[in-house]
């Protein structure tokens, strides 16, 4: 069974982004894959470094709340990235063959820096963090990595590294290939990208009521003021939601819409009820969870033993490799 490599920082909680374009992959992949689901702890200080304090409880949350979507430890090896010291291992040994304009190429890079003005970017971590990102996927000697289309050039830099290992120390590390995911774009009620710094998330652990008075806030076509109104669905936050979770009526809301026969209250009505069908049964499932704090947490130390066992066999080749002993 090929396997796969994927994780997600913990910077706070998952919401309705994450739930269908990232999580709803991840169940689908724990069927079909080896599956490695990393927290990403490292890498959320490479930003956040200089307030660490709730990055443990975030990795816990972001457990559950993987769990409660419907990853399962009999399928997945879920961990914490910085409890395999693996990690750092070889990230400290690709970082001494990689050249650095490999790294300052990296669009990524200027893009962050540009939209996280208020935080100091300008460190080693910071830059080095594609190469970090490179022992992650390496590490686990993974053959299939989940992306977006604008993470390509950050695959294609974990194959560079890989490459240029292998032409130094003999052929060991396979170059990782892509799965190409199609997320869904989901705003967030204000229009803009769903973001826990700009306030406009829907959480996965909203309850109902939450999800009630949010949907009621979206914003709407501005030029539809009345019901009779003709409305521009393509201009609307609400319609952008009924194409994930009213996929039956979509066709009949927009219709609706157009023609000024349907108002935006009973539109955030009917999309407030479908989000919560979505979550009922995520919510069941994490109420299950806290009730059983300690199993949460053997779920997460029996993963990082696991993801350690594989690792150390990774290291022990790769030292071997480069007469390290």
């Amino acid at each position: 069974m090929q396997s796969v490599l994927s994780g997600m920082r913990p910077t706070g909680k998952l919401h309705l982004g994450h739930l269908e374009g990232v999580l709803k992959s991840y169940v689908e992949m724990q069927d079909k894959y080896e599956c490695y689901f990393m927290v990403a702890d490292w890498h959320a200080l490479t930003t956040d470094y200089e307030k660490p304090g709730q990055i443990p409880e975030n990795s816990l949350e972001m457990l559950k709340d993987w769990m409660s979507a419907g990853l399962r430890p009999d399928k997945a090896i879920m961990f914490v990235q910085s409890a395999v010291k693996e990690h750092a291992e070889l990230f400290l040994l690709l970082s001494l063959i990689t050249p650095v304009p490999w790294l300052e190429r990296n669009p990524t890079y200027k893009e962050q820096k540009q939209e996280l003005m208020t935080k100091d970017l300008s460190t080693y971590g910071f830059l080095g963090y594609p190469v970090l990102q490179a022992a992650d996927i390496l590490l686990y000697k993974a053959s299939k990595v989940p992306i977006g289309e604008d993470q390509r050039p950050h695959l294609e830099l974990t194959r560079e590294i890989a490459r240029r290992f292998n032409n130094y120390y003999g052929q060991y590390f396979v170059e990782p290939q892509e799965i190409l995911t199609q997320y869904p774009k989901l705003p967030g009620i204000d229009g803009r990208k769903m973001s826990k710094s700009y306030d406009n998330a829907i959480y996965m652990t909203d309850d109902e009521n939450t999800v009630n008075t949010k949907t009621g806030k979206m914003f709407t076509d501005p030029t539809k003021v009345r019901k009779n109104d003709p409305g521009h669905p393509d201009k609307c936050v609400v319609c952008a939601f009924h194409k994930i979770y009213n996929v039956a009526e979509c066709a009949t809301v927009e219709a609706e819409c157009i023609a000024g026969t349907r108002g935006c209250v009973d539109c955030k009505k009917a999309v407030a009820i479908k989000i919560n069908e979505r979550l009922t049964p995520i919510r069941q499932k994490r109420a299950e969870i806290d009730k059983n704090p300690d199993k949460i947490m053997e779920i997460m130390k029996d993963g990082n033993k696991r993801a350690g066992i594989t690792a150390a066999q990774t290291m022990a080749n790769v030292r071997k490799l480069m007469n390290l002993g």
